[in-house]
């Protein structure tokens, strides 16, 4: 029988203990998840550099939508939990209760905040979650924008560096004596605060925050114990986080520092568990993910009736500040009885410390050169002896085993069992194995072992993992167009605008290109990327296109072409079915075929005859499908209000708007389009690029299925109540696919890079933007909304094409 299982926080432990129960027991549950954000599950290690702008938000989503709908999880997002009632066993949310069977409590931390005077100003923040990350981008975004964090611990310093690279002047307040004093010697700290301070961010070490002052309850600057003024328009709170416990203290539980819980993650109520830093095991509180990830773990076998305990481990701390390495682990502190191995090389800015207590290694202090890490960590957990290579153990393992020099060595050296990514407990021989088994890049890596998928600061042991492993076989990860630049597809779009490059010749000079005329794989992007940008200015280049889109016709594998005439919305006449018959007749077509897109195809057309079956086929008001392009395919409708019963409005009528709107445009792939009367969905627009649904009260929008080599449901962008909102929003989307995809990705794939949130702002929610887009939609129309056929039909073009056959034929086939 299936219970009820409601979790609350959809947090990094909460959303690794969901999967870790769908893979083993997914059947048993039926799941309900409350977040207080409007969201789920993201990657909250790595908002720092979406503050820096090294990431967008989008790329850190580890759960999205379309996951949580797949696994039949009810969302209840953007809800508070007010209440746990034990003796019902009911959640009460503020939209309802939920009752449950088994509840697992994952409500996180709180930031701690000074009790200064002045923290409820305007402009005062802490630096938690996705809405703090956006409040910190905008603020950076006004001229000459001045922040102030106080704390240098690891996650003021992120949003320290983060700010600064989006131009912001930055101050850091740090009450001790030396940044990241937990995890640091001064020593270390020293070049760290050196290479933040050349970067820009002032520190402030052993200063004393008093009062935050403001001005028209707006925060203006913040007062040091000295008298010292530090004026800024934002205030960042980093001092620390403590366990959320409200909720459990409210509902009777057992809480302490944290709400605690026993080694199966079990609270004092046994139908009520809990994980991630909300709790207290064993008299600790928990900050970093690797032991929120274990207590995941336990969480999942808790509830399938196994036997697993949660054991705490020493763990590293890293910083994920760019060209600032940093690793720190165990008991670095002087004392007696201790000894210490120190290394430095002052031109290289690196230092390396090792504390040891009768000859095992007890702490770990590097900067600047990281790579050993693992290796030192494994060795002070194994508490190994290490007096037989008491000189040299600070060399680390490629000196023990005669390889130094070797860039790879370091990690070459390492036994199977070191760990490698401390956050999901990922060893060299795990990730070794996934090699082995194929998994010859990071973004497979991560799929097969998750190493590198939380923090990300092991990227760069894995890739040389992927070096050591493969050898010349590896190429690093940068998606760049090709061989011919260095540049990725983003890089050159944004180069493109940037520059007003509105040639090929211009865009390869100016960029670098390897090459004297490109290739094929990035003239046909360098083509599209110049249309899109330039609609009015840019002519298009007809040799950097595909056969198919040059002859505008689907060339089949004996040769001869395809030809697909476009009929609107999938409506015909008598007359245009008699001018296909006749044509299929005249130029001896091997096969009429109706499409999936509600069109015929006539196949087997030789190459010379396609100007002529164009010729006839205009003459009968017929124009191309575009069946062959990067471009609008087919809108497919249902016959809606006019004729079934069923219909709620005239889906036939709007899909035709809809076509004569959108033909002839280029997009970075080919679009499909669907238009269903009623939710019996007989146009099949839930797995379109955009799909329309008619309702009763008006439209609801689509966007970013596939029903190809890959299967995806529509995601829901919007409900309208008119056709003009409906024929806007459609343009709209289309426009910022065109503009902003690489060349190639299809519309689905593309919405899960950047995010449905930020599709919906820009095309949806911002009227303004939505406009924009559709009027530069409507600019570019002007150029290309025309039958390319027409151009072919005349008497000396068809002379031209009888040569051109001749020479080009037997290639292209």
């Amino acid at each position: 029988m299936t219970g009820k299982l409601v979790v609350i926080g959809a947090g990094m432990a909460s959303g690794r203990a969901l999967e870790h129960i769908l893979e083993t027991r997914a059947g048993d549950w039926e799941i309900t998840l409350f977040n207080a954000e409007p969201r789920g599950n993201y990657n909250r290690l790595m908002l720092s550099p979406v503050l820096s702008g090294e990431r967008t938000y989008e790329e850190i989503v580890t759960h999205g939508d379309a996951w949580y709908r797949r696994n039949g999880i009810t969302c209840r997002f953007g809800e508070r939990v007010t209440a746990i009632d034990r003796e019902r066993r009911i959640v009460v949310g503020e939209r309802g209760e939920v009752p449950y069977d088994k509840l697992i409590l994952g409500t996180g931390s709180d930031p701690f905040i000074p009790p200064l005077a002045g923290n409820d100003l305007d402009g005062v923040i802490s630096y938690r979650d996705l809405e703090d990350t956006n409040r910190m981008i905008r603020a950076a975004a006004s001229p000459e924008a001045r922040a102030v964090v106080i704390g240098g611990g690891l996650l003021g310093l992120e949003a320290a560096a983060g700010m600064r690279m989006r131009g912001m002047e930055v101050t850091v307040v740090h009450i001790m004596g030396h940044l990241m004093e937990r995890q640091l010697d001064e020593s270390a700290a020293y070049l760290l605060q050196k290479a933040l301070s050349e970067r820009g961010i002032r520190i402030l070490c052993s200063a004393r925050s008093e009062e935050i002052l403001g001005s028209d309850g707006r925060v203006r600057a913040l007062r040091l114990d000295d008298g010292t003024e530090l004026a800024c328009d934002l205030l960042v709170m980093a001092a620390g986080i403590r366990p959320n416990t409200s909720l459990a203290s409210a509902a009777g539980l057992e809480v302490n520092r944290g709400v605690v819980v026993d080694d199966h993650m079990v609270t004092s109520d046994p139908d009520i568990l809990a994980l991630g830093e909300c709790v207290e095991h064993d008299g600790a509180v928990f900050g970093l993910v690797a032991p929120l990830y274990d207590q995941a773990h336990v969480v999942a076998a808790t509830l399938a009736d196994e036997s697993r305990r949660f054991v705490r481990k020493d763990v590293a701390a890293k910083l994920k500040v760019t060209g600032c390495d940093l690793y720190s682990a165990g008991d670095f502190a002087a004392g007696e009885g201790r000894e210490e191995i120190v290394f430095r090389d002052p031109g290289r800015g690196v230092y390396k410390r090792l504390v040891l207590s009768d000859s095992r290694i007890i702490g770990i202090v590097l900067y600047g050169d990281t790579a050993d890490g693992p290796w030192f960590h494994r060795l002070m957990k194994d508490r190994a002896d290490i007096s037989g290579v008491r000189e040299t153990v600070i060399f680390g393992p490629a000196h023990q085993a005669g390889m130094a020099g070797d860039p790879l060595a370091a990690i070459a050296a390492l036994p199977p069992e070191a760990e490698i990514c401390g956050c999901n407990g990922v060893c060299k021989g795990d990730v070794v194995s996934a090699i082995k088994s194929g998994a010859g890049t990071i973004p497979l890596i991560r799929t097969a072992t998750k190493a590198s998928a939380s923090c990300g600061s092991c990227t760069g042991l894995v890739e040389k993992l992927l070096k050591s492993s493969l050898g010349d076989v590896y190429a690093a990860e940068k998606e760049t167009m090709c061989a011919c630049t260095p540049l990725t597809h983003e890089d050159v779009r944004r180069l493109i605008v940037s520059r007003g490059l509105k040639s090929m010749p211009a865009v390869m000079q100016e960029c670098g290109w390897k090459t004297s005329c490109g290739c094929s794989s990035c003239r046909p992007a360098l083509n599209f990327y110049l249309l899109a940008a330039w609609p009015l200015e840019y002519q298009d280049d007809p040799q950097s296109r595909f056969v198919n889109e040059r002859n505008h016709a689907n060339i089949q594998k004996d040769g001869t072409y395809s030809v697909v005439p476009r009929m609107w919305g999938g409506i015909t006449t008598p007359a245009e079915l008699r001018a296909i018959a006749d044509a299929a007749e005249t130029y001896g077509v091997s096969m009429v075929k109706v499409t999936g897109g509600q069109r015929i195809d006539l196949l087997g057309v030789e190459k010379a005859d396609l100007p002529r079956i164009w010729a006839d086929l205009n003459a009968a008001g017929l124009v191309s499908g575009h069946a062959y392009s990067k471009g609008l395919r087919t809108v497919k409708t249902c016959v809606g209000s006019e004729f079934c019963r069923f219909g709620t409005q005239d889906s036939t009528g709007l899909g035709i708007k809809l076509e004569k709107l959108l033909w002839g445009s280029w997009t970075p792939h080919k679009v499909k389009l669907a238009v269903s009367g009623c939710p019996r969905n007989c146009a099949e627009a839930t797995c379109k690029d955009i799909g329309i649904i008619c309702v009763d009260s008006g439209y609801e929008i689509g966007v970013a299925g596939a029903a190809g080599m890959e299967l995806k449901e529509t995601e829901p962008l919007a409900k309208v109540a008119t056709e003009a909102e409906a024929l806007e929003i459609a343009a709209a989307f289309v426009q910022l696919y065109r503009e902003n995809a690489r060349y190639l990705y299809r519309p689905y794939k593309w919405v899960g890079k950047v995010g449905l949130d930020w599709v919906r702002t820009k095309v949806v929610e911002d009227t303004a933007s939505r406009k924009a887009l559709a009027e530069r939609f409507e600019i570019s129309q002007s150029v290309y909304r025309k039958d390319p056929w027409a151009e072919h039909t005349a008497e000396e073009t068809r002379e031209r094409w009888d040569v051109m056959t001749d020479l080009t034929q037997e290639t292209e086939a």
